[in-house]
């Protein structure tokens, strides 16, 4: 089992920057695979990046892809998320996620397929 601690959220201007960060409990980090979605107020949660245990491959949502980069360090238990050229569209809850098996790409943009959840930050872009 492990827990997890989402922070970095805030408010920026459009074209800025933010890193979230996911600290997880344990000594099994890096036997999950880590994804973070996002839900904006009136919308269902959707996917937004993924990647696998050791870190060599990761997954983007197609709104997102050139823009932000998913990292981990698997000695300090943390995932990350890099946001740069913020957008208004962007504003949402983001959540971190593990998941304990693996796959392809279909299984870790599928939320169902994470069983362990964080609280959530708030990410706000003014235009």
């Amino acid at each position: 089992q492990v827990q997890l601690v989402e922070s970095g959220g805030g408010l920026v201007q459009a074209g800025g920057s933010l890193r979230l960060s996911c600290a997880a409990s344990g000594r099994t980090f890096s036997t999950y695979a880590m994804g973070w979605f996002r839900q904006a107020p009136g919308k269902e949660r959707e996917f937004v990046a993924a990647i696998n245990r050791g870190g060599s491959m990761s997954y983007y949502a197609d709104s997102v892809k050139g823009r932000f980069t998913i990292s981990r360090d698997n000695v300090k238990n943390t995932a990350y998320l890099q946001m740069n050229s913020l957008k208004p569209e962007d504003t949402a809850v983001y959540y971190c996620a593990a998941a304990s098996s693996y796959g392809g790409s279909s299984y870790y943009t599928r939320d169902l397929s994470y069983a362990y959840w964080g609280q959530g930050t708030q990410v706000t872009v003014s235009s």
